[in-house]
């Protein structure tokens, strides 16, 4: 095959796997189909297949480029000399890639779990490899750390530069940049509070037994949501997970959808009771804005799985009530920024928002996290590092860093 041949053959295939990558993050794996793709690329479905054996490897295709790109960023420092400098070019080079994908930055998180096992393996290993290099450049920079502290700063600062994939605010590309890895910088250099003991959180095959036939079904649902996905659960395998007959969930559910839906609800419903009754009586910006972060962390750490299917899953609710609940958490997030921006009146309105997105991020990825070195406490005080949130003393943490003269 002559080499212009070739290298038309490769583009195509990258073009293939690009554009279902942004499909899939879109609207969701099992909601793309074969044919959804090709009229994205321009070609027929059929011309997919000399490419491609099956969806699957189309997935695998485009997963492999994002962790082969992640792996290569993280390494982007390595001729530095200094530990600083092979830090910050590693993750200015993730921030970079991320806004240069930001529609498909989160496919490796969400997607990639429908791959076949073994793909998953090798690709959660190259992923995993590049994040403790990651920990290992902190380490070089910060040998005070522990490893779980030096993890759980990593995973913060990661999350911080997946955000702008969770989001549709906008920002100029250099303001966006810049907003990211400042915030990456307060996250790597944050205070981390001594960390108490604290117990895990584990699913018990009886946890739910007390709770009524439709609590409980709600309840079982999210867990199996969560460790399955949406698309691999079954009415059946809900009813009996709580204990109940198929037939029987449809009496308190008309379809899997609405028991869906009624989880996203239930999380809306609950996050907006508890702002409220957080916010009535705080005093001052900086007050309120401190019990917002202490209760928004408590309520995520405690139903985690719930917050990982509100962000996973959306794309399966139906059009009515996926309306209706973007626009509630657009209110959530509205009261977030009104907050920050009293407490930091001098930054661009756009810039505050991007910031409290990258913040509100670091609290879903924290709450999944299985490292024993994560907690809510800590979990809070990075966020109030991170949105510049005055101590009781009233100065800042970087004020609470800086030099006395």
């Amino acid at each position: 095959m002559p080499t212009s041949q070739r290298r038309r053959s490769k583009d195509r295939k990258e073009a293939i796997a690009f554009v279902a990558a942004e499909l899939f993050c879109a609207r969701g794996y099992h909601n793309v189909g074969i044919e959804d793709i090709a009229e994205e690329v321009g070609i027929t479905g059929p011309a997919i297949y000399r490419h491609f054996s099956t969806k699957q490897a189309v997935l695998a295709a485009a997963v492999q480029e994002l962790v082969t790109r992640f792996v290569e960023c993280v390494r982007s420092g390595a001729h530095m000399d200094a530990p600083h400098d092979r830090l910050h070019a590693a993750l200015r080079a993730l921030a970079r890639y991320t806004l240069d994908r930001r529609t498909m930055a989160r496919l490796y998180q969400w997607e990639g779990r429908y791959l076949p096992a073994e793909q998953r393996a090798v690709v959660t290993a190259s992923f995993d490899g590049a994040v403790r290099t990651l920990r290992e450049l902190l380490l070089d920079l910060r040998p005070e750390l522990a490893k779980h502290d030096a993890a759980l700063l990593t995973a913060a600062a990661l999350s911080v530069i997946a955000s702008p994939s969770t989001h549709r605010a906008s920002l100029s590309r250099t303001k966006a940049e810049r907003t990211i890895l400042d915030c990456v910088t307060a996250v790597i250099s944050a205070d981390l509070p001594v960390a108490p003991r604290q117990r895990q959180r584990r699913h018990r095959p009886d946890q739910f037994t007390l709770l009524p036939r439709r609590e409980r079904l709600l309840a079982e649902a999210i867990r199996l949501f969560h460790e399955r996905g949406y698309h691999q659960v079954s009415i059946s395998d809900i009813g009996q997970a709580a204990g109940i007959n198929a037939s029987s969930v449809y009496t308190h559910f008309a379809s899997k959808a609405e028991l869906l839906a009624a989880a996203y609800y239930r999380a809306t419903s609950r996050l907006e009771h508890t702002v409220a009754a957080t916010l009535a009586d705080a005093n001052t910006p900086a007050q309120a804005l401190g019990r917002l972060i202490d209760a928004y962390v408590k309520i995520t750490f405690d139903q985690a799985d719930l917050a990982a299917v509100y962000l996973s899953e959306s794309d399966n609710l139906p059009p009515a009530d996926l309306r209706r609940l973007r626009a509630a958490q657009r209110r959530h997030v509205d009261t977030w920024v009104g907050l920050v921006a009293e407490v930091c009146p001098e930054e661009e309105p756009s810039e505050t928002r991007f910031r409290t997105h990258a913040a509100l991020n670091i609290v879903t990825d924290l709450a999944r996290s299985a490292n024993p070195s994560v907690t809510e406490e800590r979990t809070a005080a990075l966020l109030g590092q991170m949105l510049r949130l005055p101590d009781r003393g009233g100065l800042t943490p970087a004020q609470r860093r800086a030099p006395a003269k």
